[in-house]
């Protein structure tokens, strides 16, 4: 297993309400050259965690932070103006929550962080320090 330093979370940079599922961002990606999804975990706007890129290999999320992370994505991350805003619904918060605790359970070591920590963006669009469920 990968030594897991690192959980950096994402959104998908899609408009509020939208729904879409790791699938989509499955293609998007192959679309874009990627042998599969990058993230590790797409949580739906129900708060549906789906499995994406098997947690055994590194991620295609993060420049020079794969190897040693595991990376979560949020579907949303836009308001209808497709600027950048926290569009998490109560379901998502929740489910993040549980499954950032689940991943620092099995990876104790691991730090939260966001994408914006690591590249010039907005993403996830919420300050990670405080997620507030």
């Amino acid at each position: 297993m990968r030594k897991i330093n690192k959980i950096i979370l994402h959104c998908s940079a899609t408009k509020e309400g939208k729904s879409f599922r790791a699938a989509d961002i499955d293609r998007w990606h192959r679309e874009q050259g990627y042998t599969m999804i990058g993230y590790h975990y797409v949580i739906l706007l129900d708060g549906t965690v789906e499995t994406g890129r098997p947690i055994d290999l590194p991620g295609a999320h993060t420049a020079g932070h794969n190897a040693d992370s595991i990376g979560i994505c949020y579907i949303g991350g836009l308001d209808h103006y497709g600027k950048p805003k926290d569009t998490r619904t109560k379901q998502q918060r929740h489910a993040l929550k549980q499954l950032i605790d689940e991943l620092q359970t099995r990876f104790p070591n691991a730090t939260v962080h966001g994408h914006r920590e690591f590249a010039n963006k907005d993403c996830p669009c919420f300050d990670v320090a405080s997620p507030d469920e």
